[in-house]
Parts: structure tokens; sequence; C-alpha cells
């Protein structure tokens, strides 16, 4: 695609004066069920106001999420019934699901101090008012899983905070005996999921980092930050672990569909988030590099804005590298423009930052505007629109082509 259309694609959108919310709009003439497929690599969390817009363009976006997450109630729920990471899926399974009494209940959590024991016991005699409020089948389904798990966790398991939407999937792992795939596709149904929700691998698994310094860290909880010290010596490598060594990434193989789905994207987004521990995990299952590089879509980069702690000692160039590590280790010493076709940042990002991604990796940096000024996070009507113009779906014939 060359750089100028996606520039005039976007200038052309532009009305002076206007929020970033307001002066780009998406393809009007493309109802959302025709809508383009869209397909982002990330965590959980940071895509979520993206993720909250995009069914108002498209239901044909594609989620591929890591199940590696190894810290608060979500590794509470691993240690007890050993099961993968379901936090970053409940997470974006919840942001697609069809708004209602049954999203509200998936995304409820227990207070963090004081769980009141009345509450606990309406979860297990399943008269929680939440549930209760969620129409006969869809409830039913709902209360089954969250009873497995409960019966499944072992007396004293700390409540604090615990997320009904992750006992509600990890019950549906017990019961079904996995893999997430499986649980994941009946819950989307049930939720009416607006788009496909898929873990990147069923793989019951960690991941770790090498740092700079020599040290090598097992468990996502500690490198990103959030419940120990912040890393002092930066991340030069991840890698899946068991949580105390290595592993191949042939241990978390890219299954057929994921394969599929990435071939029929009409567009790859590396979403923001965290370098490492979102985007870069979601890269290691083996075949995920081949996949990338076979598809001839628009391949984006959008780095996360604001501070990342797990970003330490990285220029933006840097974190570039970082993606393109996992995917040239599967596919081979491909060049950048193989796995990348643009890296699009806020306009806020130094245009220093962006000549040098270009000049290492040969690949066009673009500065636009996609942020109030004074935000940490993207307009998402904005990316959504700017996503969807690149995309130029089959779909919708009348759509400008971008590609």
């Amino acid at each position: 695609m060359p750089l100028e259309q996606v520039h005039r694609a976007f200038s052309n959108n532009v009305t002076p004066g206007a929020q970033p919310s307001e002066s780009l709009s998406p393809l009007d003439d493309c109802p959302p069920e025709n809508g383009p497929g869209l397909l982002f690599f990330s965590g959980g969390s940071a895509l979520r106001d993206i993720s909250q817009h995009l069914p108002s363009i498209t239901r044909n976006s594609v989620h591929m999420v890591t199940p590696f997450d190894g810290g608060g109630s979500s590794q509470l729920l691993r240690d007890a019934l050993d099961i993968p990471a379901v936090g970053d899926l409940r997470s974006r399974l919840v942001t697609l699901a069809e708004p209602g009494p049954a999203a509200d209940f998936m995304a409820h959590r227990l207070p963090k101090t004081d769980v009141s024991g009345a509450e606990i016991a309406q979860l297990r005699r399943l008269s929680h008012p939440l549930l209760r409020a969620i129409p006969g089948p869809t409830r039913q389904i709902l209360a089954t899983d969250l009873d497995t798990a409960l019966r499944h966790l072992p007396p004293g398991f700390d409540f604090s905070n615990a997320s009904i939407g992750n006992l509600v999937i990890a019950g549906g792992w017990l019961a079904q005996g996995g893999p997430l795939t499986t649980v994941l596709a009946r819950l989307s149904r049930v939720l009416q999921v607006r788009g496909t929700l898929r873990a990147v691998s069923d793989a019951n698994l960690h991941i770790g980092a090498e740092l700079r310094d020599g040290r090598v860290l097992h468990s996502q909880r500690l490198l990103t930050g959030k419940e120990v010290a912040p890393l002092d010596s930066p991340i030069t490598r991840l890698f899946l672990s068991d949580g105390t060594s290595q592993l191949p990434a042939s241990a978390a193989p890219l299954g057929a569909v994921n394969q599929d789905l990435i071939a029929k994207a009409e567009l790859i987004c590396f979403a923001p988030g965290s370098l490492y521990t979102s985007l870069v995990a979601s890269l290691l299952p083996s075949g995920t590099g081949r996949a990338i590089a076979a598809s001839a879509v628009p391949k984006v980069y959008l780095p996360a804005l604001g501070h990342d702690p797990e970003a330490l000692g990285h220029t933006l160039a840097d974190r570039v590298d970082a993606l393109l590590s996992p995917l040239r280790q599967d596919a081979g010493p491909l060049p950048a423009t193989a796995f990348l076709s643009h890296v699009i940042c806020d306009q806020r990002q130094p245009l220093d930052d962006c000549d040098e991604v270009s000049r290492r990796h040969q690949i066009p940096c673009l500065l636009l505007q996609l942020a109030d000024p004074t935000s940490t996070r993207y307009d998402p009507a904005r990316i959504t629109a700017l996503l969807s113009r690149m995309a130029a779906p089959s779909s919708c014939p009348t759509a400008p082509h971008l590609r």
C-alpha cells in the first residue's frame, strides 16, 4: 500500500478543529456484518477501548490473545486448578460481548478486601443478583460452569478481587477438559460475541525473559512492574517457560484454525499494550511468523502510548526489533517488510524516532493525529476508521482501496 494513499485517506477525512473521533469516518457504506476482517495480536486490557468500538464498524474482527498471564487473580486460579491463564481472554470476551446482564455478570469482580461471605454464599447457591438477572438458558450455562469452578477450588481459596468471568471460563475448562478454543467458542455463542476470540495457543505455559544484565526471569508478574518493582535492566529476549525452564516455541504450536484466520485476514494489527507480556508473548507460538509472512495484507504496528516499564531502554526502532524477533525465529531471516508494512504512531512521537525505524527496518513510519494530546490511549473511533480504510474489504466493493 503506497504511503501517500494512507496519508490521503487520513487527511481527506480531517475536519479542521474537529476532535480526533470526529475527523475520520469509517466505511459508511459498509454495514458491520460485512465489515473488514481486522486481526489483532494483543493482550487483554490495552485494546479495550478500541475493541468496544469495533462492533460498530465490523463484526468480523479476530482477536489473538495470549493465555500466558502469570499475575493477579488469574495466577491464583492457575495455581489452584492447573489451567492456562484466562484473565486476558475474559477481558476481551466481555468487551466484545453483546451488552446486557450476561456481560455484566462476567465482568463483575469481588471486593479487593473484606470479601463478603454472603456474596460468596450467593455464588455457591447460584442466587447472586447479577446471575438471576440473566435470561434462563444463558443463566443455566454460566451457572453450571461457575458451580464447577467453585466445587474444584480448594478450601481457603482467596476470593479477593476474584473475577466472576475467570471463574466461569475455568469451570468450562474443567467440565470439558479443555481446550481453551472449545471453551471460548461455546461462551462466545452464549454471550453473542461480536467478533472472533482465539487464544494464540491452548498450551498451559508461562513466559520468561532474559535481561541485558544476564538475569533470567520466569513468569509474567516479574516483568510488568505491577506486582513487583519495575525492571532495572532491559529485556533482550522473551521465551516460553514451564515456570522454571525455557521451552522451545514448538511447545505451543499455532493451531490450524488460527493459521487459517491469519491467512484470511484483510489487515493484521500488532496492537498497543505492554510490549513483551502482551504483544511479543502473543507471537511466540511456533508457526506464527510463517503465517504472518505468508500474508500479503497490510500489517500495522501501533506502539503503546505512555510509559511502558517493559520497554526500558527501548527506542521505537528497538520496539520494532522486539516484535520482529520471534517472527524471524520462526520464519527465518526475512526482511522486516515480510512481517510489517507500516508503523503508525500518534503525532506526539518524535520525528527522529520514526526516521530511525525507516532507516533500520525499511518500513514506512507515519505520524498521525490518533489521540488527544493528554491521553495515554488511542482514540478508538479514529483507529478503527483508519484500519478499516486500510483493509479495503472486498465485501464492501464501493470502499476506497488503500492496499
